[in-house]
This record gives structure tokens, C-alpha cells and sequence, in this order.
């Protein structure tokens, strides 16, 4: 199998690029989900994240918005003593804030699975790159979901985290055209 290379020979990562990244996603927890680990993983890498996800989903009550939204100043503490979670202050308190963003959206009718897959039109963007070096840090459409995140009130939401987001809930097929993964969810 010629998988796209940057997951390398990790299992956790080879099972993560074969079983989840790209697939388009709708179900707006796991959305959430993606939203706020991609937020956690800003200047760190990617399986740093991945292998402490379930450590997240435990400690933050399986990504429930209206548990997370509660969150006070004692559990974000107790939060930042968890070493199985990025301890950043800063992160953890957009998480609280993202949750509440979150039901803002949901209060006001709009379900973070519209709201994000309008910036595709509803249909994931299958891009055709033959190499690494071609897949972009960020795209016009990532720059506007990001803005339009922030004006809810999002935080940890910049173009370039967007982008990552888009690919990882499958909005856009950043599968390298040689990887099966391309041909399967195109």
C-alpha cells in the first residue's frame, strides 16, 4: 500500500490516516471533536495529539459541548494537572469557550456540520496531489471558515488549524493521488 507518507509506520498513525482522516464527517460532536484537538495540536505535532485523544475524550466527558461549557475555573485547573492532555492554558480555556460558542450556534438553529460544510458547498473538495509539497497550509476557504468561527466566537481557529480541520473531518481529499485512501474516498 502506498499510503500518503507523512503518517509513516506509527500503528496509531497508519491506522488514523487508514480508517479516519479524510472521511467526511457530519455528525457534529465529532466535529467538535476535531475542532478542538486541531486547536490543541497549534505549534505541536499531529500524533503528539493523536496519542493523547483518548486521554481528552475521558478527561473532557467525550467532547459533550454542554458538559465542556460548564467547565469552571477549578476543573480547567484540574485539567492542567492531567499529563495525559496539552497543558496550555491558553488552549484549555478556548476548549471551554469553544463549547460555548458551540451552543451559541446550535441555540441560534445552525449545526456545526452546516455551518462548516457550507464553505465547500456541501461536498468534499477532492484535490489531486501527486506530492507533499504540493498540499497547501492553508486555502482561501480555510481563511474564510476561520473567519466566520471567530465572528461565533471560536478561538483556536486560525487559517492554517482550519485547513488541518478540513482535512482530518474530510471536507477536502488531501490523500496523495498514489495512496488507495484517494481512489476510495473520492
Amino acid at each position: 500500500m502506498d499510503r500518503c507518507p507523512w503518517c509513516g509506520t506509527d500503528p496509531l498513525y497508519v491506522a488514523y490516516h487508514d480508517q479516519e482522516w479524510g472521511v467526511p464527517e457530519h455528525d457534529d460532536r465529532r466535529l467538535f471533536e476535531f475542532l478542538i484537538l486541531e486547536g490543541a495540536q497549534a505549534g505541536l505535532s499531529w500524533i503528539t495529539v493523536l496519542r493523547k485523544r483518548e486521554n481528552y475524550r475521558k478527561a473532557m466527558d467525550g467532547f459533550d459541548p454542554e458538559k465542556i461549557a460548564r467547565y469552571d475555573d477549578a476543573k480547567i485547573a484540574a485539567l492542567l494537572q492531567d499529563s495525559g492532555l496539552i497543558r496550555n492554558r491558553l488552549k484549555m480555556g478556548a476548549a471551554v469557550g469553544n463549547a460555548r460558542a458551540y451552543l451559541d450556534l446550535r441555540d441560534a438553529g445552525t449545526s456545526l456540520d452546516s455551518f462548516v460544510w457550507d464553505f465547500v458547498d456541501g461536498e468534499p473538495r477532492i484535490n489531486r496531489f501527486r506530492s507533499l509539497s504540493e498540499v497547501p497550509a492553508v486555502t482561501p476557504e480555510a481563511e474564510a471558515l476561520s473567519k466566520a468561527l471567530k465572528k461565533q466566537g471560536f478561538r483556536f481557529v486560525g487559517p492554517t488549524i482550519m485547513y488541518a480541520f478540513m482535512q482530518a473531518a474530510g471536507l477536502v481529499n488531501d490523500h496523495l493521488v498514489s495512496c488507495p485512501r484517494h481512489r476510495q474516498l473520492a
